[in-house]
């Protein structure tokens, strides 16, 4: 059985790289938490599926990064690139939003 991939989106600001990553199958879902809906779209997640290891280089190298998934948060934190406490959980869904502050 094949790996699953995670749904990259790539973007750069002024010289800051922002990084979107979602667990491919959850793009295009909608998770809800009382008033709180939060849409994975293609158009914030979609640019091109990539495997774990593109995924954690990606997650490394970037400025900010917002997560979504099971798979693409563990990533993260598995890797000591993010903290467990902040993982922020909807409908079993977690996410996670990295700034990098260099100085």
């Amino acid at each position: 059985m094949a790996e699953k991939g995670f749904s990259v989106r790539t973007a750069e600001f002024k010289g800051t790289i922002l990084v979107n990553i979602c667990d491919e199958e959850l793009v295009g879902s909608t998770v809800t938490e009382g008033k709180l809906k939060v849409h994975l779209s293609k158009e914030f997640y979609s640019g091109e599926v990539v495997n774990r290891g593109e995924a954690l280089r990606l997650i490394r190298t970037c400025s900010i990064v917002n997560l979504a998934g099971s798979r693409s948060v563990s990533l993260a934190v598995d890797n000591r690139v993010g903290a467990p406490e902040a993982v922020r959980e909807i409908q079993d869904v977690p996410f996670l939003m990295i700034y990098k502050f260099s100085g």
